[in-house]
């Protein structure tokens, strides 16, 4: 019987990170999937518990969480209200959040091996990760970002650092959505190691790049470059997929999207 429980870590700066683990009571497979969400996202954002529930129901103990800064709370955990953690939200910070997860498998679980998934900017920071940690077992990446300034337009930097703040809308509830300069001040500070595509070019590990070729968020080249950056990485386009393949937020369905099946379908094959 496929079970969900919950827990709350102490993230960056003290600020908490939900977290849950899905997986099958049955199951005696010790390997486990943690996923990361990517750039206005969270964990139960549009299909993901499907998701998690479909590689529960395949042996696997898939752990999905929010990232600390990420505008969610343990209240609203569905919703990004937050706008104060929102805007202070730094790639340090979703990293430290990202170590701190994995410590906490680590140490408190038997688990024999760690299979990081990365969505989006969840994709860029799973890339970082399995540069350097050994504990990574294998990375796949969904329609990752091959740099974590795309998400912003270089003429608005001279703006950010003049008034401190810029504001990106959220597509769905249009609402306008605050980011502080400390963030570009920290990718600035950082930009050597948190250079994507060199971080690509050390994964030592199987690698598995996903990426739907009617992406407009981020467009399949940015897949092809990281798979030129790494050669032993697997690249394979999921035909037709936008950038969340084919899900929304609320997703009140009780089937995954055609082009999420696929994708879902890929990673199980590479993960087996």
């Amino acid at each position: 019987m496929i079970q969900k429980l919950q827990f709350i870590l102490s993230g960056s700066h003290g600020k908490p990170i939900l977290g849950d683990s899905t997986f099958d009571d049955k199951n005696t497979n010790h390997e486990v999937i943690l996923f990361i969400h990517g750039f206005k996202g969270f964990k139960d954002w549009g299909a993901h518990n499907l998701v998690a529930e479909y590689f529960a129901s395949h042996g696997y103990n898939y752990i999905k969480f929010n990232l600390s800064h990420g505008g969610t709370t343990p209240q609203t955990p569905g919703e990004v209200t937050d706008f104060e953690a929102f805007a202070s939200n730094t790639i340090s910070k979703e990293l430290a959040d990202v170590n701190i997860v994995i410590n906490h498998l680590s140490s408190t679980h038997s688990f024999s091996k760690i299979n990081l998934i990365g969505h989006s900017r969840g994709g860029a920071l799973a890339i970082l990760k399995a540069a350097e940690d050994p504990r990574i077992h294998k990375l796949i990446t969904w329609s990752a970002i091959g740099d974590f300034s795309s998400l912003w337009k270089p003429e608005q930097e001279a703006e950010w650092k003049k008034t401190g703040q810029i504001h990106v809308i959220n597509a769905r509830t249009k609402e306008k959505m605050p980011l502080n300069v400390s963030l570009l001040e920290d990718f600035k500070a950082h930009k050597a190691a948190y250079n994507v595509v060199d971080a690509a070019k050390r994964v030592k590990i199987p690698w598995l790049i996903l990426h739907g070729d009617e992406d407009i968020n981020v467009p399949f080249s940015v897949a092809q470059h990281l798979a030129q950056a790494q050669p032993n990485a697997k690249l394979q386009k999921i035909e037709g997929a936008n950038h969340v393949y084919g899900a929304s937020h609320p997703y009140k369905e009780k089937l995954k999207p055609q082009h999420l099946k696929e994708l879902c379908k890929k990673t199980l094959d590479f993960l087996k």
